[in-house]
């Protein structure tokens, strides 16, 4: 709970708490906590001119030794018609002007029923006094919360709008149709072709681990299949730049055991055996964080 710099969330209980405390400077007194509500706090204040505002706490401190004393005598005389005075203010405020909205219902107290929506969930969390209702399936929130609900709802509303089923389908039917989603398609089925450009006149060795532009790799074979410049300048940019006639070969990601046996020849012979090849190809040397 927090008091008049605050706002509790859904969480929050609707109770009155009072617990003797020392300020932290050994002064005695009591802390009050209860949900945040303008008309609250100024009764609260009228009745307890000395407490204030503990900033360092996030809660309101009022001095004296039999401060809990005063505060629990006070709750159990005013609390409940603090709420009820709340609620009937709210009610007012309501029949003036009310909230038009198919996912708003007003009854005894107001029920808010929108399309699944973490965004309207959190929203919903702010809103003091508001909770979540598994028998009608509805968040519901108290009268006297109206203005907290109002300040938020054109947040809750966009948010419920946008998770109906067909907002939600037109957002995929748009995401499945936009380029990006194309290209991505495209990258994972080259990359399911588990093969890599290769430069004819600069063979890789088989079956050792090199280091390349998409991490540490094992090449298996070469197919002699030409590849498309095309091709090759999309997928493989890192890898055409030089002259002459590039070749696919298969490959496929070096094992753990691979990676530790190329780390430790690379240590014992050093940086000095690690000669470069063309097609975007180095000889062997420590594994990338990207294998």
């Amino acid at each position: 709970m927090r008091g008049s710099r605050g706002r509790p969330s859904a969480g929050e209980t609707e109770q009155f708490s009072a617990t003797q405390r020392e300020a932290g400077d050994g002064a005695p007194g009591a802390t009050a906590a209860f949900p945040y509500d303008r008309m609250t706090v100024e009764r609260f204040r009228a009745a307890f001119p000395r407490a204030r505002w503990r900033d360092d706490l996030g809660i309101w401190f009022v001095p004296g030794t039999k401060a809990e004393r005063r505060l629990r005598a006070w709750s159990g005389r005013e609390w409940s018609g603090v709420l009820t005075h709340a609620d009937e203010r709210g009610r007012d405020a309501f029949a003036f002007d009310p909230i038009e909205s198919p996912f708003l219902e007003a009854a005894d107290d107001l029920a808010v029923r929108t399309p699944s929506s973490r965004a309207v969930v959190a929203e919903l969390r702010m809103v003091p006094w508001a909770r979540w209702d598994p028998g009608s399936k509805a968040w519901r929130v108290p009268f006297r919360s109206l203005e907290e609900l109002r300040r938020r709802w054109p947040a809750i509303e966009d948010a419920a709008r946008r998770a109906e089923p067909e907002e939600r389908r037109k957002r995929e039917a748009a995401r499945r149709a936009s380029p990006e989603r194309a290209d991505r398609l495209a990258e994972a089925a080259e990359h399911r072709r588990n093969r890599y450009p290769v430069w004819n006149d600069a063979l890789p060795p088989l079956g050792r681990v090199l280091q390349t532009n998409v991490g540490c790799l094992v090449f298996e074979a070469v197919t002699g299949e030409i590849v498309e410049p095309s091709v090759a300048a999309r997928f493989y940019p890192g890898v055409t730049a030089g002259t002459g006639t590039m070749v696919w070969a298969t490959r496929r990601r070096a094992t753990h055991a691979e990676l530790v046996r190329a780390w430790y020849c690379w240590m014992i012979a050093g940086t000095s055996s690690r000669p470069s090849a063309r097609g975007g190809v180095a000889g062997p040397g420590p594994p990338s964080r990207r294998a």
